[in-house]
């Protein structure tokens, strides 16, 4: 049996303004309407939580557009899972050292941070980091 689209955004969590723009986007389908309401085939709710999985996993709704086949099966490229899990390894392993470079600061018994050596290094990572931001953004402009 069909889901109308107060039942999707019931079941899934979601605004029916953002299952609109999902439709628009290709990302879901509606399969009619009664009346005015958008109904749903009820598989629409796996597609909703695979588009979740995505996003949190830090795909953009177009990659997360190109992980469906055109008849909303998923087709999902494991090289590409395994590619965004390194990319998060490598995340996981940067945000250790800040906390830790963080957690040292906030102890240090140096005068001054600027005279701590590992404070210093912990801003010239933080620089590394934004040039290599900013490189990335100026190569994609």
């Amino acid at each position: 049996m069909d889901l109308d689209i107060g039942a999707v955004a019931s079941q899934s969590g979601l605004a029916p303004a953002t299952l609109r723009y999902y439709e628009q986007r290709g990302l879901i389908a509606s399969v009619g309407r009664r009346g005015l309401r958008r109904q749903y085939d009820p598989s629409v709710l796996d597609q909703l939580a695979l588009i979740a999985l995505g996003k949190v996993a830090g795909f953009s709704l177009d990659e997360i557009g190109r992980m469906f086949a055109p008849d909303g099966e998923p087709r999902i490229d494991r090289d590409r899972l395994q590619a965004r899990a390194d990319a998060i390894d490598h995340q996981i392993r940067r945000l250790g050292a800040l906390r830790d470079g963080l957690r040292h600061a906030a102890r240090c018994p140096a005068p001054s941070h600027l005279e701590c050596p590992s404070f210093r290094r912990l801003m010239n990572l933080a620089t590394r980091g934004q040039r290599s931001r900013t490189a990335a953004a100026e190569s994609d402009a």
